[in-house]
């Protein structure tokens, strides 16, 4: 198994962006498509635990599309052979009148429909 084979590294570097431009502009379609459509799918926020794309897909249609921009400080890709690899970010997002910082991992499989979150994991660090 190759790690970090420099065109599948490169891949997850070019949809990854896709994501994020999604997720600070509440473009629910876009993060839903990346999102692998499964009952198997996770996602624990920094305030919920999400288990299965409906939870999740009732998650996105209820959360406020307010205060969403935030800063990556450090984004790291990690690839396992051809269909399997991992984003690793840190980011910075203003809040009343500081600044809160929080870390994002998610694990991305190739399916036959392209490049999918499996599972994602957000947290608050301060």
């Amino acid at each position: 198994m190759t790690i970090n084979d420099s065109e599948v590294v490169a891949e997850l570097a070019a949809v990854y962006p896709e994501y994020e431009t999604a997720l600070v502009n509440n473009d629910i379609e876009t993060m839903q498509r990346l999102f692998w459509a499964s009952p198997y799918v996770v996602r624990f926020g920094a305030t919920e635990n999400l288990h299965g794309i409906g939870e999740i897909t009732a998650f996105r249609a209820a959360r406020p599309a307010a205060n969403l921009a935030r800063r990556i400080t450090r984004l790291d890709i990690s690839t396992f052979g051809r269909d399997f690899g991992c984003v690793h970010i840190e980011f910075e997002r203003d809040k009343d009148g500081g600044v809160v910082r929080g870390r994002q991992s998610q694990t991305w499989v190739r399916l036959p429909e392209g490049w999918r979150v499996v599972a994602a994991h957000v947290s608050l660090l301060s």
